[in-house]
């Protein structure tokens, strides 16, 4: 499997994640042997946590799956651009490389809104690429968004005072 199978299945638990409503974001942790060691999807919403973004609970689970908090050798592949959270989440767990769909220009934290990777303070570096699959990480979130502006619109409409 190479970089586009992998965002595949991360495109797949976005999809997952938007089915309940949740903003559509899934993530995949990928050990350097190829062996798939998480499949996330965003769930704050459902789980009342702030801090349950797909990234995180990849994390979570793989870090439970191998018995270590620290994810050396790995490679997280996820549909939107990870946050300043999900950034220091993956430093600390010693995430080799971050493959992402699309930018999210109000809170990415690799290069939208911030360079956190490349803070020279910090004592691991992440490696990165953009831009896998991000036409469809995008139309998916889009796709959500407009769902969610037309119940609203549609629920305004609906209602009299």
């Amino acid at each position: 499997m190479d970089d586009h199978d992998y965002m595949g299945l991360a495109l797949e638990a976005a999809s997952t994640a938007g089915a309940r409503g949740e903003v559509p974001v899934g993530a995949v942790l990928v050990a350097d042997t190829g062996e798939v060691l998480a499949v996330a999807s965003n769930a704050q919403i459902a789980g009342c946590d702030p801090t349950a973004h797909a990234e995180v609970l990849a994390l979570r689970s793989a870090s439970q799956k191998v018995a270590n908090y620290r994810l050396p050798g790995t490679t997280l592949y996820v549909t939107l651009e990870p946050c300043t959270m999900c950034c220091g989440a993956l430093i600390h767990a010693r995430v080799q490389r971050l493959v992402f769909a699309a930018r999210e220009p109000k809170a990415g934290a690799v290069v939208s809104t911030a360079s956190t990777f490349n803070n020279p303070a910090l004592n691991h570096r992440v490696e990165w690429t953009e831009g896998v699959a991000s036409d469809a990480s995008a139309n998916l979130l889009r796709q959500f968004f407009k769902g969610r502006r037309d119940r609203h619109r549609k629920s305004k409409s609906g209602s009299s005072i």
